[in-house]
C-alpha cells in the first residue's frame, strides 16, 4: 500500500525484487553523460550525470538541452514493467540520473514542458543512497521534505507539476552514489 501526500504524491517502497543487482547494473553500463544546460540564461554543468532513454524517436527537451532517446536495455525494460504495474499507466521514457555524492543534487524545478502534457504522470524509482526530496507550493510555499530510500518509487500525477516544485538538495554530509529513474510519456 503506498503512502499518499496531498492526494497527488504516492510513495512505494520495496519496488523491485532484485535492486542491489540493478543498481549494479545501472552504475556500470548505463551511458552516463556530464552535459550542461541553460539555467537563467547562462551556460551550466549539471550537477549531475545523466542518459536519455526510450521509443525510438521519442525526444526530450528540458533547459535547452535536447536528449536523443537510447534504445530500452533489456534491464530498464524490466523495471520499466515493474514500475508501470504500480503506476497502472505506461510510459516511453526515461530520464535517469546519478547523483555521484553529496555534491551533486537537482534543484527546484517542475517537470512542466509541453511535450509531457497538461497533467503528466512522472514516475521516480530511487536506487541507492538515501537522498533526501524536498516539493514546494508554488503558490503558498510551503515546504514538504522526505527521504528516498533505496528501491522506493515517488509517483507525481495531476496537477503536481503546476502546483508543486520539487528538487534534490545537494549535502554536506557524506554519501554515496544514487541512480534516479524518471519515467515519463512524451506525446
Amino acid at each position: 500500500m503506498p503512502r499518499v501526500l496531498h492526494n497527488r504524491i504516492q510513495i512505494y517502497e520495496e519496488v523491485l525484487p532484485n535492486p542491489d543487482l540493478i543498481f549494479t547494473e545501472l552504475l556500470e553500463n548505463v551511458n552516463w553523460k556530464h552535459e550542461s544546460i541553460t539555467l537563467f540564461g547562462k551556460e551550466v554543468l549539471q550537477p549531475r550525470l545523466t542518459a536519455w532513454y526510450g521509443d525510438k524517436g521519442v525526444d526530450y527537451t528540458y533547459s535547452g538541452l535536447k536528449n536523443e532517446a537510447l534504445p530500452w536495455t533489456a534491464t530498464l525494460l524490466e523495471v520499466k514493467q515493474s514500475v508501470e504495474r504500480l503506476a497502472q499507466y505506461s510510459f516511453n521514457s526515461v530520464l535517469l540520473n546519478l547523483y555521484r555524492d553529496g555534491s551533486d543534487g537537482m534543484g527546484y524545478h517542475s517537470d512542466d514542458e509541453r511535450e509531457l502534457g497538461e497533467e503528466p504522470i512522472i514516475a521516480s524509482l530511487s536506487l541507492g543512497e538515501v537522498r533526501r526530496f524536498n516539493i514546494k507550493n508554488k503558490e503558498t510555499g510551503e515546504l514538504i521534505s522526505f527521504d528516498l530510500p533505496h528501491n522506493s518509487l515517488l509517483i507525481m500525477k495531476g496537477d503536481f507539476q503546476s502546483r508543486w516544485k520539487h528538487a534534490v538538495p545537494k549535502t554536506k554530509r557524506v554519501v554515496g552514489p544514487r541512480v534516479n529513474l524518471t519515467f515519463r510519456r512524451i506525446l
